[in-house]
């Protein structure tokens, strides 16, 4: 079935790479970009964002360099709260180690059920992971999440 849906024309996936990381990673859609100077440990840092929609899911890879590799796991860990603070996360949320290609270990996978801003129900999976100063996240919100569109999403990620 996952063939199915990597062929699909709700989904057309194609390879991208974020600006000044070693990211590589498969997006259904055309990514708009966007870059927001964000509080991230204890300094404003500039964040860029590569979004689109497809088929009813919002796609999503964020990327930031915090500039000390000894803070990427405290601040990762921020960042979770914060993302599940923002989509009123129901319990339980689950967090599951996550093995991405170029990366030694770290990298934590959260599956979750919320809210929009607007009230409605929405599901989110998203990966964190860091690689030397650079914090990521890579996530989906939908109201409901195929398993082949995100094995899809979440096996593209790698670093080269």
């Amino acid at each position: 079935m996952a063939v199915l849906t990597a062929c699909s024309p709700t989904f057309n996936w194609r390879d991208v790479r974020p600006d000044g990381t070693r990211l590589a990673l498969l997006l259904p859609c055309k990514p708009d970009k966007a870059q927001r100077t964000v509080p991230m440990g204890s300094q404003p840092t500039d964040m860029n964002l590569l979004s689109c929609d497809a088929g009813g899911v919002t796609f999503a890879v964020s990327t930031a360099d915090v500039q000390d590799a000894a803070k990427t796991a405290t601040i990762l860990a921020q960042w979770q709260s914060a993302t599940l603070t923002h989509m009123k996360a129901d319990a339980p949320v689950t967090r599951n180690a996550f093995k991405l290609p170029g990366l030694a270990s770290g990298a934590v996978l959260v599956k979750a059920m919320g809210q929009r801003a607007n009230g409605q129900g929405v599901s989110s999976q998203a990966a964190y992971f860091a690689q030397g100063t650079q914090v990521f996240q890579a996530v989906m919100y939908a109201d409901k999440i195929s398993p082949d569109v995100a094995d899809t999403f979440f096996s593209g990620l790698k670093f080269e």
